[in-house]
Order: structure tokens, then sequence, then C-alpha cells
């Protein structure tokens, strides 16, 4: 413990014993959970236990008052309470406090989620392992405010900026302990003491969580896990995304969560309001600056959800953490995103520090601190774009920098089917190095753009196990340097074939909103 957190803790049992001599304080602000468009719950915690109000309204008059509070208690005297607000009007902004004793909190407000049948356009705020960094003990601090607030308000203008921000998802590490009592009250909810009473707040446990009491005392995620693990998984829906929960901590990898998320998912086939799917756990799959800390467990999700929006063209996400540092990637074959939405505070994950491997999967790669924004579409052409805004690293600060920018559309247009150029028509060429051409991309809306471009060559031609299997994405961000700068994905060399053979090939074009053409025709040319 150093002598700053030191002087904290000590500092901290001092104020404890003034209050229980003294009076009540309010030590955590009121922040919001599990909302729907008809309620919401409300809590805060306090030094101690008391008579309970809260006051709400349309109006700041705050007319209305609810008293059926339930408490718990979680640290010494302190407790911890919840206030469901029911029988709410869709899309309608309220205002409320909370009154505990004779102390009460500010006077706060929040917008009710839309009906799936509005059809209304909102913003998602992603972020993870937030944990202190003794170094930057206020780091997550600055994201929320300097941040997220700077980004929304120049975003919105005039308008306010929590009125279309639907929620933040957490996808683990909220803390450094979980077991530890000062973590949660100075270094979570402390610094995000301005954006979850307005906003609510959906996480998923990390490691550094630790399985903790704390954690369950404080979050009221949706009860519709399964029995016995409730709160380890669950689902939020918010207009036309399924946000899902789950938990990638050891003790939780086993059959039952995966058979739990194929009920969702198979649910989410025939709900015609869910257009995407979003899920969030902690530990990666894949990660390229920290291979160290991947896991197979994730690999089950990845696939569940790759298979869903295959079956239902609905475009999936898994987000994750754990890394300290932004990915982005996509699944071959499926409209599925990759992206690890860390580090709003936890210590940076930098490059050379550690195993590191540049996989196929992911094109943009940055150590930094940051967070992710998601603007989401409904209506006939339902779609998302998803936002990466940086804040640098220890080094080199920035303010908000736009790092990466992908839009997936629910409803694509496919590229025009590649044309082959050369060689063809069985034409003999070298072995040592064969260049593979076909036309330009092509598309009808002419919007859409070239992103992607798959390659396959092999000795027989129904490519059941191709000789060469080669994907080139228009950008590869890897250890500060785009690996695929000025590349042309309408050629591509191929080396290491053998003499005297004869080779099919075959190439397909995907959009940068990750639509692939057909395969083109199939090629054949001679080795010598």
């Amino acid at each position: 413990m150093n002598h700053k957190r030191s002087l904290l803790f000590f500092t901290l049992i001092l104020t404890i014993s003034f209050i229980k001599s003294f009076g009540q304080i309010i030590v955590v602000s009121p922040y919001l959970q599990d909302a729907t468009p008809t309620s919401i719950n409300i809590m805060w915690e306090t030094s101690q236990g008391g008579n309970n109000i809260v006051y709400w309204d349309t109006l700041k008059t705050l007319q209305n008052n609810t008293q059926r509070i339930f408490s718990t208690v979680n640290h010494d005297s302190s407790q911890i309470h919840r206030a469901q607000l029911t029988e709410l009007s869709p899309s309608t902004t309220y205002y409320y406090k909370v009154k505990t004793g004779d102390v009460e909190s500010n006077v706060y407000h929040f917008t009710t989620p839309p009906l799936p049948e509005e059809e209304k356009s909102f913003q998602i705020v992603a972020m993870s392992d937030m944990q202190r960094d003794n170094a930057h003990p206020d780091k997550f601090k600055e994201i929320v405010e300097e941040g997220v607030f700077s980004y929304l308000k120049e975003d919105n203008e005039e308008k306010d900026i929590f009125e279309n921000l639907g929620m933040v998802i957490i996808a683990g590490d909220l803390v450094s302990d979980g077991l530890s009592y000062t973590d949660w009250t100075n270094d979570f909810f402390r610094q995000s003491k301005n954006l979850f009473p307005y906003v609510p707040v959906y996480p998923v446990l990390g490691n550094h969580e630790n399985n903790s009491d704390y954690y369950f005392n404080y979050f009221h995620l949706p009860e519709n896990g399964t029995p016995g693990y409730l709160e380890h998984w669950w689902y939020k829906d918010y207009g036309n995304v399924r946000i899902i929960g789950l938990n990638s901590n050891k003790s939780y990898r086993i059959q039952e969560q995966l058979d739990w998320l194929d009920e969702v998912l198979k649910e989410s086939e025939t709900d015609d309001n869910i257009d995407f799917v979003f899920a969030q756990l902690h530990h990666p799959h894949k990660s390229e600056l920290w291979i160290e800390g991947e896991l197979d467990y994730t690999g089950e999700v990845i696939y569940r959800l790759e298979q869903f929006s295959t079956r239902t063209g609905k475009p999936t996400i898994h987000f994750f953490g754990h890394t300290h540092a932004y990915s982005r990637g996509q699944s071959l074959n499926h409209t599925h995103l990759w992206v690890n939405v860390a580090t709003a505070g936890g210590n940076i994950d930098y490059w050379n520090e550690y195993p590191q491997n540049n996989y196929d999967e992911f094109s943009v790669s940055n150590s930094e601190y940051g967070f992710v924004l998601l603007e989401v579409e409904a209506g006939d052409d339902p779609k998302f774009k998803l936002i990466r805004i940086s804040r640098g690293d220890e080094v080199k600060t920035k303010d908000n920098e736009i790092n990466d920018i992908i839009e997936i559309s629910r409803y694509n247009i496919k590229p025009e089917i590649p044309i082959g150029l050369s060689p063809i028509d069985n034409i003999k060429v070298n072995s040592q190095e064969v260049i593979l051409k076909a036309n330009s991309f092509n598309i009808s809306d002419n919007k859409s753009e070239h992103g992607e471009t798959q390659w396959q060559v092999a000795r027989i031609d129904n490519f059941t196990n191709p000789d060469i299997d080669i994907r080139k994405n228009y950008e590869d961000w890897y250890n500060t340097i785009n690996l695929n700068e000025g590349i042309d994905l309408t050629q591509q060399s191929i080396t290491g074939l053998k003499d005297n053979t004869e080779y099919y090939w075959r190439v397909r074009y995907r959009t940068k909103g990750l639509e692939w053409s057909n395969w083109s025709a199939i090629y054949q040319f001679k080795t010598k």
C-alpha cells in the first residue's frame, strides 16, 4: 500500500468514526439499474440505515414519492438502498432525488428507454478495466468527465447529453480488488458519480471483482439468467438491440451458461424487435497485445454468436477487456465483430511488453486509454456505427481522438462477383511467385467501399482444403503501424507452389460493412 493510499484509507476510517458519532452521509451517490420503458431501479449507499424516500416526477417540483425501498447491509454500518419506480412512460425524462434520514441527494434525471415500436435511435457507451492504477489513480474519472462527457456534449451540441445515451456497459474489472470496500466507494463510484445517476450501468464480472459480495450488493442486474446463477449472466433489451452479459471467470466456464446462451439466441431469432445482439464478457478468445490472457471458453461464445448471425442475418458483437488496450476485428465468414473496449483506467499493456501476435481476425489494435461509443439506428434500415474515442497513453495524451470507425447494417448489398484477370486459361507461370489479379471492386449502391479480399489456391477445384488461403483487410494496425498501408486488394502475390503442377484459384470481395460477394469463377494455371 503506497503512502497516498494509506493516507486515504486512514482518512476514510476517521470519517466513518466521525459519522458514527455525529450522523449520516451518502457514501455512494444515486445510480441507475435495470431500466425498462416503464420502470427503473435507483440505488444509493448511506453510512447508516434510516427512513428512505425517493422523490420523483417529470417536473423538477418532484411531486411523487416512493417509500417501498429495499436496504442491504453492505460494510460495517453502511447500507445500500434500492427503489424501483414503476408505471413510468417510455421515452420520458424524469427528475428525482433520494433521502435517507435527514440527508438528501442532489436532483438528477433520467430518460426511460423507448418501446421497440418507436424505432428510436440511441447510443451506448462500452468500456472496461477501470481498476485503479496507482500511478494514475483518477484516470477513470478523466475517462468519464473529459472523455464521455466532453465527446457527447460536442456531439449533441445544446441537447441534454444523456437524452439519447441508453446505457453504459462494462466488460469487467471495475475495481482492482473486489474484496476491498474502498475500491468500490472511492475508485469506482466516486469517479463515476457524475454519470451513473443519469444513465443505467450494466457490468459483467471480471477477474478483479473476485466474485465478491460487494459486486452483487451494488448491482441489481436483470434476473433472467439460469436459476442459481442470477446476475452472473443476464440479458437486457433496449430498442432494437439485445445486450447479453456473461461470466467468463474460471468457476463459471460451464455448460449451463452456454445452454442458457443457446436459448436466449434461439428466442432472439424469432423476435422481430431485435436487429442486433451485443454480448459482453471479460476474457478474450484472441488478444494481439497479451496472448497469455486468451481463453478457449470465449471461443465457444463466439461460435454461437457467429452461427446466430449467419442463420438470422442479425449482426453481432462480442465486447471484452482483460487486455488493457483497444482491438477491433471481425469473423471471416460471419457478420460478427470482436471488440476489446479497454482500458478506462487500468495500466496500459504496451507493445513489446508481453508475448504478442498479429491475428488475421483483427484490423486495429492500439495500446491506449479510451472508450467505445455505439450509435444505433432502427427503422427500415437498421444499422450501428462503432466509434473508438482515444485518450492516448501515459506519454502522448489525446483529446478524444477518433481512432477507429466501422458501420454495420442489418441489410447489406453484396458486392459484384469479382472477375479473375490473370493467370487464367491454364497459362504457364513461374512457381517461385505467382501474381493473382482480379478486376476492380464494384457494388450497385456506389457507396460501400472495398474492405477485404480472400484468395484461395488449390490443386483440386472444390477448395475443401486449399493449398493457399489468404485474407487481406484494407487496414492492419499493429504495433503503431498500418501494415496494409497502400495495399492493392485486387492482386495477391503467391509463393511456395510446386513446380510442374496444375492449380485452381478463386477470389471474393468484402465491403467495409462485412458483406461478402459470392466467389468468383474458378480459374486455372500451371507452374513450370
